[in-house]
């Protein structure tokens, strides 16, 4: 991967450095799909003409028909139904439709190299994780000012610097066990075999896209609620985490960080601790009539 002297311009000292020590490792970060490069560019250039916007998308199947699984949760109920994606644009708006055509883009720029399933199985984590996110921005919006395609971006690329490791290492899968169900990563044990951070690599991938700077830190910190303070990506923090955990809640696993972060996630999203058991059981019988 040659250096993205473009993206060194946008990083501080120290993440420039994690750049290069990327490279050096051979990790590459994945590219933009084309359609995204148009689409930003359209954008920046104040174009509004939907018809317009609606016919860049269109150059890709496969996002169009993503798009529209994506519009059809709950979280979009008030809008639906959807006929086209001119009328997704003109019922949530372009830089919303925008946040989720970058959020769907993400799983064909990391193709799998090395055991397929495991790649298909951490994709499935990451659309539930980002379909529940959704669901728990748009219900508590007026709280924490957080909306649906905000979660939903954030929910997909969470953990994106996960594919990536997979992709440059064969080993890396079977290393950090994600081949068992339930499993996560131990982040100790990652940094000590392969000396890279999932965290520090997605949050790369995200400034690479030029997600907004508030997700891009969720990205980073989301295994550090606690050492984040007051921080502008500390109620995204918050929504993941809770999607995390009904994510685990809906498979019958135990979630190893929820207990530290659950009294943080309920007043970030202001939530009384007594009032938080009811509110998940709300967006699991949602996220589940709305998938089964």
């Amino acid at each position: 991967m040659a250096i993205d002297e473009a993206l060194l311009a946008t990083l501080s000292a120290d993440e420039s450095k994690s750049v290069r020590r990327l490279v050096e490792k051979g990790i590459k970060l994945p590219p933009q799909p084309h359609v995204l490069e148009e689409l930003r560019h359209l954008l920046t250039r104040g174009v509004t003409d939907l018809r317009v916007i609606a016919r860049s998308i269109g150059q890709d199947a496969g996002i169009v028909a993503a798009l529209f699984r994506v519009v059809q949760s709950a979280a979009y109920r008030r809008m639906q139904p959807f006929e086209s994606v001119e009328e997704i644009l003109q019922a949530i708006g372009t830089r919303q439709a925008f946040n989720i055509v970058q959020a769907v883009s993400l799983a064909a720029a990391v193709p799998a190299k090395h055991n397929a399933k495991a790649f298909e199985a951490f994709w499935a984590r990451s659309r539930t994780v980002g379909q529940i996110a959704m669901l728990i921005a748009e219900d508590r919006v007026s709280v924490c000012n957080i909306f649906p395609d905000q979660a939903y971006l954030a929910g997909i690329f969470h953990d994106c610097g996960v594919p990536v490791l997979m992709q440059r290492f064969a080993s890396y899968c079977k290393a950090m066990q994600l081949d068992e169900p339930g499993a996560w990563l131990d982040l100790a044990e990652e940094d000590r075999r392969f000396c890279a951070d999932h965290c520090v690599v997605g949050y790369l991938v995200g400034k690479h896209w030029k997600l907004p700077d508030f997700i891009c830190d969720a990205i980073r910190f989301h295994h550090d609620m606690a050492g984040l303070g007051n921080h502008a990506a500390r109620t995204m923090i918050a929504i993941l985490q809770l999607a995390i955990q009904l994510y685990y809640q809906e498979l019958h696993i135990d979630n190893p960080e929820w207990l530290s972060v659950r009294a943080a996630v309920a007043e970030e999203l202001g939530l009384h601790p007594d009032a938080l058991p009811e509110f998940m059981d709300e967006i699991l019988e949602r996220y589940q009539s709305e998938t089964h």
